[in-house]
């Protein structure tokens, strides 16, 4: 009984390591971040669109911006197409077909993100820069924030749709045959049975792809333009906050007050994700209880 419950206590130690290193990175990004927020109010710097390190002036809300209307537009292209995939794939496909869609699925999500990155600039950019923006009567050099949703959904995409497809083929084939006895088509056994069944289990493979899109780097600094502005449209260039720290951390840092801006953004950074994925788990409690 002893040994057992010794166990039980080594067990319950070893599962605190995650939140005690959640702990440790906040505040080691917070001790380095003090300098700057012992001169300004956090408010301040948060919602301040002037970007002028050699002045002092490290306002953070156009990055903001950027990540989020990087992440959200990558989001919604990517979500409808995913889970519409995997519906395919899990119901629809054959056997043949699913053998070579799937190892294709896994090697578009092992591929690094500077390949995703150099098929942007090659292709992606000139596409928006010369046909989708003057389509809606504006200029755009390609490196803005639709080109980088476009990167960025095509490397969540397989993500989502291996989580999906996973989900999906979990539905009991004897609740789909019963359907389809009682003279339910095809369409609506998907519609009423299988999505209604795994609809928390989809939802969570979309989180799980809009995890992945907000610490997204490499991808989406290459072809996102990298300008500290405030974005006015989807052709306009932006600057996520991955991308000001992985451009400017260790470069610069002489200047004052420059790397306490930067430990700054990625506070922020890491809030941003914590409230999304919060967010996102008192969704799929709800949905969860809807569907029991």
């Amino acid at each position: 009984m002893k040994k057992e419950k010794g166990q039980v206590l080594v067990a319950g130690l070893f599962s605190l390591f995650p939140i005690i290193l959640a702990i440790s990175i906040f505040m080691l990004l917070l001790v380095k971040a003090f300098p700057l927020l012992s001169l300004k109010s956090l408010p301040t710097i948060l919602f301040s669109s002037a970007w002028q390190p050699q002045r002092g002036q490290f306002g953070l809300w156009p990055f903001i911006l950027g990540t989020l209307e990087v992440t959200i537009t990558a989001f919604i292209l990517a979500a409808p197409l995913s889970v519409l995939t995997a519906i395919y794939i899990s119901d629809y496909a054959s056997g043949r077909l699913k053998k070579w869609l799937v190892p294709v699925l896994d090697l578009l999500a092992g591929l690094p993100s500077v390949i995703y990155g150099m098929w942007g600039i090659l292709l992606i950019v000139p596409l928006v820069g010369k046909y989708l923006a003057p389509l809606f009567g504006t200029y755009s050099s390609g490196y803005c924030i639709l080109t980088a949703g476009i990167v960025l959904a095509v490397m969540i995409l397989p993500t989502i749709v291996n989580v999906s497809v996973e989900v999906l083929s979990a539905v009991p084939a004897d609740l789909k045959e019963a359907a389809l006895a009682l003279g339910a088509t095809r369409l609506e056994v998907v519609r009423f049975i299988v999505l209604k069944k795994s609809a928390p289990g989809v939802a969570a493979a979309c989180v799980l792809g809009l995890s992945r899109a907000f610490g997204e780097t490499l991808a989406v600094m290459m072809v996102v333009g990298n300008v500290p502005v405030i974005p006015t449209s989807l052709f306009s260039p932006a600057y996520p906050l991955p991308a000001l720290l992985a451009n400017n951390y260790g470069e610069m840092l002489s200047i004052p007050g420059y790397e306490a801006a930067l430990n700054l953004a990625a506070i922020v950074l890491l809030f941003m994700v914590i409230i999304f994925s919060l967010a996102a788990r008192l969704y799929l409690n709800s949905l969860e209880q809807r569907t029991d």
